[in-house]
């Protein structure tokens, strides 16, 4: 009921919630959420009496959303204080889905994070991207003139690691405008380009 409220969520939503995708998930123990409910007052006894007057204050679900912001924030703080003193904080680049007609991954987001001196690059799909047998995903460095340069192929369902000996010069240069993601033969393609549709772009800037 509170549009400045709800636009402010969204905000922090869109600029946390990608860090938290290169996160593998951990699921807390049972005992965690129990004990949020009693401190909070809203376990089924309590919740059960009061629910002729509950708010939206008294929402559970409210609650285990502002529980997982607040790990997304210090996931994010996490990630940007962990590099040795005087270092770059990682770079975060969200692969939105381009939408090809037909093409797997519609609606998703691919995520790429890695430090800025190029050390390693992860790439994590937010969601699972359904592919055929006949299909796999490969990642090309596109410059801002010429040519794509492959990556390599990555996972549709979890975290693929591309080492600094592998990623090409262009990348480690600062002379890649954008990261794309493209559906090729589960070998990769064999021409040195995309042969199939490019699923998910995302600019980049180091």
């Amino acid at each position: 009921g509170h549009p400045a409220l709800r636009a402010a969520v969204r905000r922090w939503q869109d600029a946390l919630v990608p860090l938290a995708a290169v996160v593998p998930p951990v699921a807390p123990p049972a005992s965690v959420w129990v004990g949020i409910e009693r401190r909070l007052g809203i376990g089924p006894a309590v919740a059960a009496v009061a629910a002729p007057r509950a708010g939206w204050w008294r929402s559970l679900a409210l609650w285990r959303g502002v529980a997982a912001l607040g790990f997304v924030a210090s996931v994010g703080m996490a990630t940007l204080l962990s590099s040795d003193g005087g270092g770059q904080a990682p770079v975060v680049v969200v692969l939105q889905a381009t939408g090809a007609a037909g093409a797997p991954g519609a609606g998703a987001a691919y995520v790429a994070s890695f430090s800025a001196d190029g050390r390693a690059l992860v790439t994590r799909p937010v969601q699972p991207v359904a592919l055929t047998p006949q299909q796999a995903l490969e990642l090309w460095a596109v410059p801002p003139q010429g040519a794509p340069r492959s990556l390599g192929l990555i996972k549709a369902d979890g975290l693929s690691l591309i080492r600094r000996d592998q990623l090409p010069k262009l990348l480690l240069q600062g002379q890649a405008a954008a990261l794309a993601v493209s559906v090729e033969p589960p070998g990769g393609s064999t021409t040195g380009a995309p042969t199939g549709p490019v699923v998910f772009a995302g600019k980049l800037q180091l």
